[in-house]
């Protein structure tokens, strides 16, 4: 039998409802996402869940997110109806019914921002083992990781690293986050000596499921939870 993936529902359940909402994120549990991928952006006193730093693709807005304020990026519409949730909102949403990976997307506070709210959740009882922060602007990610050590962090990567997997044991990562389109089987192999798990973005294909779990890897963000929770009970049952 195929080695069982971690499902992360990427950015919620993109696939099936507005990404980064409160919809987003609850289908992403209906549809049995181990655990949810979000996107959190640092402006005006709050942490946003918004990939792009523009607002256009997702939103009825216009212009850079950290040129709105507070107000004018709550009255926008994010997809049927939804607005742009903070992180202390979908932390209340999921109530610890799937684990939390958070991506750092903007720099300059947006650290030290999460570390902090975080510090508060796992006092208030969130579990550590339930939470992860990960980002490619891997100096946002070390500073996460000075201000709140105890949380794991993944390091992304959108390519094949000439060190292979060596960057995430230099940051302290417990994962390595690749891309769908670099899986390479030294590099996965290098991070399993290593320790480190391997997450692959974003696959959505059950064909390229069934790859990636005959290649080791632990987990993958997908879009549509639905379809890699079908695909992984189909491997358990071979």
């Amino acid at each position: 039998m195929s080695k069982p993936l971690t499902i992360y529902g990427h950015r919620g359940a993109r696939a099936h409802a507005p990404e980064n909402t409160l919809l987003g994120l609850e289908t992403g549990i209906r549809l049995g996402a181990d655990w949810l991928e979000i996107d959190v952006q640092h402006h005006a006193g709050e942490l946003w869940l918004m990939h792009d730093l523009t607002l256009e693709r997702t939103t009825n807005g216009r212009g850079y997110l950290n040129q709105h304020s507070a107000a004018e990026l709550r009255a926008l519409d994010a997809g049927q109806g939804q607005r742009i949730p903070t992180l202390a909102e979908a932390m209340t949403l999921i109530e610890q019914r799937a684990g939390l990976n958070i991506e750092l997307k903007s720099w300059d506070g947006c650290a030290e921002a999460v570390a902090d709210h975080l510090r508060t959740a796992i006092a208030q009882g969130w579990p550590l083992q339930q939470l992860r922060v990960s980002s490619f602007h891997l100096p946002e990610l070390w500073a996460f990781k000075q201000a709140l050590p105890e949380v794991s962090i993944g390091v992304l990567s959108c390519g094949v690293p000439l060190d292979w997997a060596a960057v995430a044991t230099e940051m302290g990562a417990d994962s390595l986050h690749i891309s769908d389109e670099f899986v390479d089987q030294k590099l996965i192999d290098d991070a399993h000596a290593r320790g480190l798990k391997v997450l692959v973005y974003t696959v959505n294909d059950p064909a390229q499921m069934r790859a990636l779990m005959a290649q080791g890897i632990d987990g993958i963000f997908t879009d549509a939870p639905g379809i890699a929770r079908a695909a992984l009970e189909a491997a358990r049952a071979q």
